[in-house]
């Protein structure tokens, strides 16, 4: 072989290696790396993440743990639904690590969402909002409800309370069918408390189950997951985020995603000034927390973007969901991509399903914490 043959072979060799360490270091392009995460219930999760991530178990003997709220002094507090309780997980040492877990609150009726506002702990029931005033060893020394006679019964029981930058309590509940005319406003709908005065108003109608809430702390945007109807095919309609404007219809029952007309609720002009998402996910995938990345401890790809996590479909002929995404950002907008950040919940082709992503929160570590309401596990995905 001569040596212009030589020459070309290195630049070739070259010229791969640097594509493959281009691929690697993309987002969603690099071959992922399996995680093997032991403890969980009925059996291990092997979660595949992005290179240079890794998870462990953070807390685990949970009763069904759906949102958590970090306090003041960054002490993680968690709702769990089945127990009606809500814990905290104090880490005395510092090693990032929960210590114990200590109730704080029981005897509550399906608490599913926390926040924190002025020392107060706000915690959404499936029929009110109840706040509690704690002391230094987190015993409860005054406690009022703030939000009574809540509609309860039907499809959807679960309550999301996100306290926004203005100061307000902004309060999601779901549909009490899968597609009706609901006969109470706030149902299918997110409502806007003013907790000075007691005003209340509906701040967005036409959703018909936005479990997850969360404003983009660069422009104080609401945003929302919200899971669509029911029975209409395996792929109809996806699954959405949506930004989240005051006084907007986003459809339900009458049309959705902004486009499709629904066969027995809709006609062609009812998806006429109706909001259309920010981002589609598959349909019946269930996403439930969403939490804007707003720490610098992961690689620039995903800081300030969107992570969802998707619970999972239970009406579908080929499950789908079990898993985290990322919806890229660029220049403060999405990019309209959908990504892959976290899967593995789902496995055996989509026959089990050991864990069902709920619950995400960025630690002030900057890791980012996920609950898992079926494993009663939380996980700690960090970046090496």
């Amino acid at each position: 072989m001569n040596r212009k043959v030589w020459i070309l072979a290195i630049l070739l060799i070259a010229a791969v290696v640097l594509i493959l360490a281009v691929l690697w270091a993309l987002p969603g392009l690099a071959q992922r790396v399996g995680v093997s995460v032991p403890g969980g219930s009925p059996g291990p999760v092997d979660l595949e993440l992005p290179p240079g991530f890794q998870a462990e178990i953070y807390a685990s003997g949970l009763d069904r743990p759906r949102f958590m709220a970090f306090d003041g002094d960054g002490q993680l507090f968690v709702a769990e639904m089945g127990a009606g309780q809500v814990v905290v997980l104090p880490d005395f040492d510092g090693d990032g690590l929960p210590d114990e877990t200590v109730t704080v609150v029981d005897g509550l009726d399906r608490p599913s969402s926390l926040a924190f506002r002025d020392g107060w702990l706000y915690v959404a029931e499936t029929g009110q909002v109840s706040r509690f005033r704690l002391d230094d060893s987190q015993r409860v020394v005054q406690s009022e409800v703030v939000v009574p006679d809540l509609p309860t019964g039907g499809l959807h029981v679960t309550r999301t309370v996100v306290m926004g930058p203005d100061g307000r309590l902004y309060l999601s509940v779901g549909s009490s069918c899968n597609v009706c005319e609901e006969e109470d406003p706030r149902r299918a709908a997110i409502s806007v408390y003013d907790l000075d005065d007691g005003a209340a108003a509906i701040f967005a109608k036409g959703l018909r189950n936005a479990v997850g809430l969360a404003f983009n702390p660069w422009t104080g945007k609401m945003w929302a997951t919200n899971n669509g109807r029911d029975w209409l095919g395996d792929d109809s309609p996806p699954d959405t985020v949506y930004v989240i404007g005051e006084g907007l219809d986003y459809g339900w029952p009458r049309c959705h995603n902004g486009r499709i007309v629904d066969p027995d609720y809709g006609s062609r002009r009812d998806c006429q000034d109706v909001e259309t998402p920010a981002a589609e996910l598959p349909a019946h995938s269930a996403p439930l927390g969403l939490v804007f990345y707003d720490s610098d401890e992961f690689p620039a790809a995903y800081q300030g973007d969107l992570l969802v996590a998707s619970h999972g479909s239970w009406n579908r002929s080929q499950p789908v969901g079990y898993q985290l995404f990322q919806i890229p950002f660029e220049g403060g907008e999405p990019t309209g991509e959908v990504l892959d950040f976290a899967t593995g919940w789902l496995r055996d082709g989509g026959e089990t399903a050991p864990g069902r992503p709920a619950g995400l929160i960025v630690a002030p570590d900057g890791s980012l914490l996920v609950s898992d309401d079926k494993a009663g596990l939380i996980y700690r995905i960090s970046y090496q």
